[in-house]
């Protein structure tokens, strides 16, 4: 693993942890990569019954893409494998649990969007940031099953946060609890799944996606045809070269 994310398994939970805290974790290539390779070591490890993800630090679960980066490289439409998407681009029978440490925008959302369970640190946020600086969010074409219809449009239009308190009244996550105790709940969740028989557990966690397999399936592939015209326009590049520049974008609609 890399120096930017590590994998260690302990009692049966492997916890894979964002360790760029000086940039509030944000999604560099090397976390990116690094992030390709615990969820692919994840699924071969027989030791490991439940995967854990978090953020190292208190301040951030992951703070999105890094903006510089896309800056500097010019990014349009991410590539199907830019992220790993757990249940989408890459398969993961087993559960996963999210343990959220700060604040989960943009890329740090998807992250814990794709997982199977959420525990948040009382002061987490959550938010689908890209509506401010042009960038575009296929990936949230799930939100509307995980919370009503009317608080996903409320998210993705205004891209403001909700704090841990209102992302749980909504479901967007299962419990939260006080900062200093996140790694141990998070634990005793994850060993209580582990505990269990594994194929139970296995056919437990499809079960709960059958009704939505299908139309997610055609949800992300509308949602990819909808927001490509944004990623290929100027404000997709305005947004976080404006954000490089430590100004405020001016957007042009093209």
């Amino acid at each position: 693993m890399s120096e930017v994310v590590t994998y260690d398994v302990v009692d049966g939970v492997a916890w894979l942890t964002i360790n760029r805290p000086e940039a509030r974790n944000a999604l560099s290539k090397d976390v990116r990569d690094g992030l390709w390779e615990g969820a692919r070591r994840f699924v071969a490890d027989d030791s490991a019954a439940v995967l854990v993800l978090t953020g190292a630090g208190d301040k951030a679960f992951c703070a999105g893409g890094d903006l510089k980066e896309m800056a500097e490289t010019s990014l349009e439409i991410p590539p199907p494998d830019f992220l790993p998407q757990f249940g989408r681009n890459i398969e993961i029978e087993k559960p996963t649990i999210a343990a959220v440490n700060g604040v989960a925008y943009a890329g740090g959302f998807l992250l814990a969007q794709q997982c199977d369970l959420v525990v948040a640190a009382e002061h987490a946020r959550f938010a689908v940031s890209e509506v401010k600086v042009g960038r575009g969010s296929p990936w949230a074409a799930p939100l509307s099953w995980l919370v009503p219809p009317r608080v996903a449009l409320e998210i993705l239009l205004t891209g403001d946060p909700l704090d841990a308190r209102r992302a749980l009244e909504v479901g967007l996550v299962n419990r939260v609890v006080p900062a200093g105790d996140l790694r141990e709940r998070a634990q005793e969740l994850a060993a209580r799944i582990a505990a269990n028989a594994p194929l139970s557990v296995r056919a437990a966690k499809r079960t709960a996606y059958l009704s939505a397999e299908h139309d997610r399936d055609e949800a992300y592939a509308r949602a990819e045809e909808l927001w490509a015209p944004v990623y290929r326009s100027a404000d997709a590049q305005e947004g976080p070269a404006a954000f490089r520049d430590k100004r405020t974008p001016v957007w042009t609609g093209r």
